[in-house]
């Protein structure tokens, strides 16, 4: 039944216990908050940190517990009980259990959210067998989050969540209610279209749609029977998803791109989430397989190496995908990735046979307008590269926002290190970065941007098929002389990075190597130029490829490409692949135009 993945619900359950016995040994006393080790506090501190631990698990357990209709032959909700209790009998307090409070963008009021969806999931079992004493406090405890301010971004769900279990068992329901039409009604301005939400204001397109702002709405909505919000986020789900399941490679990967990467698995949530409420294009057994195998990638790369805890990391720890809020218990939400034990062990996604994901039918380069990308995909050899002229980060160095490219099969070069799928000028000392990016479109087979580099302005358009890519940059504004620098995918070898300088570049000596999460001495080739200060700006151009095919056609076969300047001044290409179609372009320093023929 499983061709692909080779695993079944068990092997759901048989993970969720393993991760869940491992983190037993760390909780407190009193069971109200999990010290995991990792060796590196968050900026919320050791008592935030420990709470993280104990929320995040606790909603693991819950979903085991709940799939399994309450049976609970471990004892999960008794140990999580018993937290409960020690957490809230003097919240604040300086006691080795007291929880701390949910303030304003505190990170407890993250955590709170975690606990309401538990404790919501296994009410008939836990909250509804509690001590009076004990609900009042608890529901006292999370009744803060009703109020407290979010951060301005996928935050604003989490006094929504909350609200939305305390209007369920009658506690405050009126400030419950508003709390959760309060939050729903936030993200509205950030959602983009087409499935896609920005995490708050800007362009900050990444893994947060998924588990966070279709998650939180579309969940509670079903949590609710709430027919008209599933009616809103219903659609825009299934919208999202029929994107989504393309950003997963062929081994499970998904895609390498955003911040919180550490959450891993959690990127199977919401096609579980598709499938629960029937809000899904997706079949049972693709949304299976997707699943499946993106759990898979991570526990047979490492993730829980040697001590069954995951670790702060991608494949094993790895410093360069945490944040300033990253703690030792922030990995498990990655929870969020088994809310497919909701469906019952008789419903089609668990019974289905296993289908191919979109890249395993066959090469495919597929355009997302909302954020601007251009997902290309080639069965061969499994790998998904998104091609990024569109999501951005208030940080213009950020490396899982700024780079113009990712994949499943490779990350981006660390903050501090040469940056990889980069294009800028050399001033004042440095790499430019990509400022005040503005997305131009995205079409069949391109999609392109513009943005500022120094004191030049950069269109930079990209073109696909197949596994190869021509990456054209069209400079205005800079001075005759200025070097401009152009470098590719950062990888080891497996798989295969490539540049072929075409117009006004040349072969560049290579960084560094550096660690990457997935290589520890991973080298991204590069090219260079110099300015010639045209009035309309000047082209350089080159082929790149990213491949784990053994024996690759040369990248000089896969385009024939001409360059002309047009009559007014601006730039005209053509780029003919092998076996595929005919790009023509029309470039200019304002605009881009692309024709598409067989």
């Amino acid at each position: 039944m499983s061709p692909y993945t080779g695993w079944t619900r068990a092997h759901w359950e048989w993970a969720a216990d393993g991760l869940l016995t491992a983190v037993a040994p760390y909780a407190s006393a009193g069971g109200a908050l999990y010290h995991l080790p990792g060796g590196r506090p968050s900026v919320s501190g050791r008592r935030s940190d420990g709470l993280e631990g104990y929320a995040r698990t606790f909603l693991l357990a819950a979903l085991r517990v709940a799939g399994a209709h309450g049976a609970d032959p471990d004892g999960l909700l008794a140990r999580y009980a018993a937290g409960l209790a020690a957490g809230t009998a003097r919240p604040g307090g300086p006691g080795p259990e007291d929880w701390p409070r949910v303030t304003d963008r505190s990170q407890p009021l993250v955590e709170a959210a975690s606990l309401a969806l538990a404790l919501r999931l296994t009410r008939p079992w836990l909250w509804d067998r509690l001590d009076d004493a004990v609900r009042e406090r608890v529901a006292d405890w999370l009744a803060d989050a009703l109020t407290a301010e979010p951060h301005p971004n996928n935050w604003v769900l989490f006094p929504a969540t909350v609200g939305g279990f305390l209007a369920e068992v009658g506690h405050r329901p009126a400030a419950a209610r508003a709390a959760v039409t309060r939050g729903l009604a936030r993200i509205e301005p950030w959602y983009a279209g087409g499935g896609w939400y920005t995490d708050g204001r800007g362009r900050a397109f990444d893994h947060y749609n998924g588990w966070a702002l279709h998650l939180y709405p579309g969940l509670t909505a079903w949590l609710d029977g709430d027919a008209a919000r599933a009616a809103r986020y219903g659609p825009r789900l299934a919208a999202h998803l029929a994107d989504q399941a393309r950003l997963f490679g062929a081994d499970g990967a998904p895609l390498h791109q955003g911040r919180s990467l550490t959450y891993r698995f959690a990127a199977a949530a919401p096609l579980w989430l598709g499938a629960l409420t029937g809000h899904t294009p997706l079949s049972p057994g693709t949304t299976r397989r997707l699943a499946s195998g993106a759990l898979r990638y991570f526990l047979d790369r490492g993730a829980t190496a040697g001590t069954g805890l995951l670790s702060l990391g991608w494949h094993g720890p790895y410093e360069g995908v945490l944040q300033r809020y990253s703690g030792p218990g922030s990995p498990y939400w990655a929870s969020k990735g088994f809310l497919g034990l909701l469906l019952p062990a008789n419903h089609a996604v668990w019974t289905a046979r296993e289908e191919p994901a979109p890249v395993e039918r066959g090469d495919a380069v597929h355009a997302v307008p909302a954020p601007n990308w251009l997902v290309q995909s080639t069965v061969a050899d499994g790998l998904v590269r998104v091609h990024n002229h569109g999501s951005t980060h208030p940080d213009p160095d950020d490396p899982h926002y700024a780079r113009l490219a990712y994949s499943t099969a490779t990350g981006p070069a660390p903050h501090g290190a040469a940056p990889d799928n980069h294009f800028g000028l050399w001033w004042d000392g440095r790499i430019t970065s990509r400022t005040e990016p503005e997305p131009l479109g995205a079409g069949d087979g391109w999609a392109a941007s513009r943005h500022r580099a120094g004191p030049a302005r950069v269109l930079s358009l990209v073109l696909a098929h197949g596994a190869g890519e021509l990456r054209a940059h069209l400079v205005t504004g800079a001075p005759r002389g200025a070097e401009v620098r152009l470098s590719g995918w950062a990888a080891d070898g497996a798989p295969r990075s490539e540049l072929l300088p075409l117009h006004g570049l040349s072969a560049a000596p290579a960084p560094p190597p550096v660690a990457t999460a997935f290589a520890r001495r991973a080298t991204a080739p590069a090219l260079r130029g110099t300015a010639a200060g045209a009035p309309r700006g000047d082209l350089f151009l080159c082929l790149a490829r990213l491949t784990a095919v053994a024996d690759p056609p040369p990248l000089a076969a896969l385009a024939a490409v001409t360059t002309r300047r047009a009559p007014d001044g601006g730039w005209e290409l053509t780029a003919a692949w092998r076996g595929g179609p005919t790009h023509r372009v029309r470039l200019t320093a304002e605009s881009v135009r692309v024709t598409t023929a067989p």
